[in-house]
């Protein structure tokens, strides 16, 4: 908690800043804004008196619902219903209102008011919470409703449980819903997640040793040293001990495992070389292939099953991606992802090399109209090229009214004016709701006259029949990058293509890590290149001028170029995740591999995701400025170890199978 000194501080900050512009209204909106963000700040804190303080210093806010909202949320624990009954109907429609309604049904779940949590929970538009859906659950099951399928569904990344998932599995073991092996299910994957406090919860619902479980996930060495213990329940702890040693030594882990074999079932043993296969999957090292065979039929956790299958295509065995992707969840089987490589896998198992036919046909014309990498692959099989569409008419004024006068995209502007982004990304979302393809269009250019690029691309990307390519892959300062990606012989399509992923075109944006600008590049990067390129007067705040930025980001982008050998799949993941790792990665290839499959097999989710989204971007980049159809497929080509020849590629290429 902040100090009450620095809360004093707060206050005579505010009431300085009321006496010095008493006379000035943009001063006085200033003022406002500055309580609203301390408001803010004090509600996140947990501080009712501090929250009340700025509170009352709002009363005539431009946006009262927000303060209206952190008022009653600063002690929502202890709020009566009619007053949060009262918010509901003065600001109904209002995105706040979800906002309120999410936070109370945590509040109703806790305090198990499962009568109101019901009236409410249908109403919550959003339904985006996974907490509040452990909640319905439990509101179902404890009235006799047949409920596990939906929870074994939901209950897949221990990371976002809290407390409300937890107490659905333990209500759904105690009533007999979930089986022992439901919960053994959930232990390990506790293990895969690091996730200490529910691996606890979960062996103390099988009244088996919680420190054991504590030390599987926190001290997997010492747990392993001491040897499998004698019940289901502790073989099971060993098996999350064996995955979570996995990820600093391979060997050990393989050696404690040989060494427990005999005293475990056969299915234990499959479920521990899928433990640790998965951790030898992120080092794609050639033994991995030989660990997931030893996993047999043994059920898997949705990684482990997506990384058996992204193993099995690395080493082209087909018949195995088949297998594994048919046996996938449906909800998993049907993703983009897994419906195209299964049409790969059926081509491949009938040895067709083009033009697909029968299943794969069908499955790639599923998803062939969907604007994505998959959807851009999947049309290419199919046999057509990536184009622009023709866009329709432009949006006029008239159309654009309407949504300038809409009280969300106002207050989205409001808040994207304060650099709130959550908040205003919010509001803005929640205007879109029940627009018209058209009205999307016109929101999309609304928001390029107020240079909020951001939403711009997301609102336009959203529709499907009218569609505006300018909107979605705009290229704004032209006039600094085109001479920059000139000189530098970069490709103009791929650097926009990365802009759009890294940044959305947020001048401001600020990552997690400290990477700024358009670029994102990181300070100690643009120092280093800064020297590099002879630019002496490198200052941290030139990464936020665009010029600086442009500079500073494609000098390092083409310098990581030259790295990895002119290649622009291996440079897209090196700018993500940095050469050093691209270099490990590489050094994985023994000859040249198809990029598709190699982007499909980046150790890193993030990576894996950021270059299959700039490679499409830089496509549709491609297409907008050369004026003709473009083959994502052509871009991608082939990864090649470092340091393979032309010649020695070409003997691969001819070598007889």
């Amino acid at each position: 908690m902040i100090s009450v000194s620095k809360w004093i501080a707060g206050a005579v900050v505010v009431a300085f800043t009321s006496f010095a512009h008493a006379d000035d209204p943009s001063a006085d909106s200033r003022r406002e804004d500055d309580s609203f963000l301390l408001l803010r700040d004090a509600v996140r804190q947990d501080d009712a008196s501090k929250a009340d303080f700025y509170a009352a210093r709002l009363t005539n806010y431009s946006i009262p619902s927000y303060v209206d909202y952190y008022r009653l949320k600063s002690h929502l624990k202890d709020a009566a219903p009619a007053e949060i009954r009262n918010f509901f109907q003065r600001y109904q429609g209002q995105a706040i209102v979800d906002r309120l309604r999410n936070d109370w049904l945590l509040e109703l779940g806790r305090k198990r008011d499962w009568v109101t949590f019901d009236e409410q929970y249908p109403l919550f538009v959003l339904d985006d919470d996974t907490q509040v859906k452990c909640y319905a659950l439990i509101s179902r099951a404890l009235k006799g409703q047949k409920v596990a399928d939906d929870a074994r569904a939901l209950l897949t990344a221990p990371s976002v449980y809290g407390q409300p998932c937890a107490d659905l599995i333990a209500t759904l073991y105690q009533s007999g819903q979930f089986t022992a092996e439901d919960l053994y299910a959930q232990l390990r994957l506790s293990g895969e997640f690091n996730a200490t406090g529910q691996a606890r919860r979960i062996v103390a619902l099988l009244d088996g040793p919680e420190k054991s479980a504590v030390q599987a996930v926190d001290l997997p060495t010492l747990a392993v040293a001491k040897g499998i213990g004698p019940g289901k329940v502790e073989h099971q702890i060993y098996i999350v001990a064996l995955g979570r040693l996995a990820k600093t030594s391979i060997k050990l882990a393989t050696l404690a495992l040989n060494k427990a074999t005999p005293k475990m079932t056969a299915q234990e043993q499959q479920q521990a070389w899928a433990a640790i296969a998965l951790q030898s999957s992120y080092t794609l090292a050639p033994e991995t292939s030989d660990y997931w065979k030893r996993t047999n039929s043994a059920p898997l956790s949705i990684d482990q099953i997506q990384w058996k299958t992204r193993i099995a295509l690395r080493n082209g065995d087909w018949r195995q991606v088949e297998n594994n992707i048919r046996a996938m969840p449906a909800s998993l089987r049907n993703e983009p992802t897994w419906v195209y490589w299964l049409g790969r896998a059926i081509m491949a198992r009938d040895g067709v090399t083009s033009q697909p036919t029968g299943e794969a046909l069908q499955l790639f014309r599923s998803i062939s109209d969907q604007s994505n990498y998959y959807g851009q692959l999947a049309l290419e099989e199919s046999g057509k090229l990536i184009t622009i569409p023709p866009a329709g008419a432009p949006v006029t004024a008239a159309e654009i009214a309407p949504i300038a006068a809409n009280p969300n995209f106002q207050r989205a502007l409001k808040f994207f004016g304060m650099r709130l982004r959550f908040e205003g990304t919010r509001e803005w979302n929640w205007g879109l709701r029940g627009l018209s393809e058209r009205e999307h269009l016109a929101a999309a250019e609304y928001a390029r006259q107020n240079n909020i690029l951001d939403r711009m691309v997301n609102t336009s990307d959203r529709t499907r029949i009218q569609v505006d390519y300018t909107q979605r892959f705009p290229s704004p300062h032209n006039d600094v990058m085109h001479p920059a990606t000139q000189t530098l012989g970069l490709d103009k399509a791929w650097v926009y293509g990365l802009i759009r992923q890294e940044s959305r075109f947020i001048m401001d944006a600020q990552s997690h890590v400290g990477a700024s600008g358009l670029m994102q590049v990181m300070p100690s990067t643009g120092r280093w290149v800064a020297k590099k390129i002879g630019l002496t007067d490198f200052a941290q705040d030139m990464l936020s001028d665009v010029r600086y930025n442009i500079m500073l980001g494609t000098n390092y982008l083409n310098m990581v170029l030259g790295n990895m050998d002119g290649n622009e799949v291996l440079a897209t993941a090196a700018y993500n995740a940095g050469p050093g790792r691209l270099r490990t990665w590489r050094a994985a290839l023994t000859k040249p591999m198809d990029s598709t499959i190699f982007i499909e097999s980046i150790p890193y989710s993030e990576t894996r995701t950021y270059v299959k989204n700039v490679m499409s971007n830089s496509t549709y980049y491609a297409a907008l400025f050369e004026g003709r159809p473009q083959s994502l497929k052509a871009r991608l080509g082939n990864v090649q170890p470092k340091g393979y020849t032309l010649q020695e590629e070409q003997e691969t290429s001819f070598t007889p199978r």
